[in-house]
């Protein structure tokens, strides 16, 4: 079963963005998204990589980011 970990801090994103973890967002106590893998953030701004067309911009103060390890 995956440990969910909540990713609040830079060093936090800078891990899962360093080692390619992926992450789960969530948004108003909704799965907004899964599996993909940090690219890019920012103080505002999350980017996400799902595939290869497949980019997500997910604000930092609006959303809860939680990193899968199994």
């Amino acid at each position: 079963m995956p440990i969910n970990r909540r990713l609040n801090t830079d060093a936090d994103f800078q891990e899962v963005l360093d080692l390619r973890i992926p992450i789960r967002i969530f948004e108003a106590d909704q799965l907004v998204g899964s599996g993909g893998v940090v690219i890019r953030f920012d103080d505002q701004t999350i980017v996400v990589q799902r595939s290869v067309s497949e980019v997500d911009y997910h604000s930092r103060d609006n959303c809860e980011f939680f990193a899968l390890k199994d």
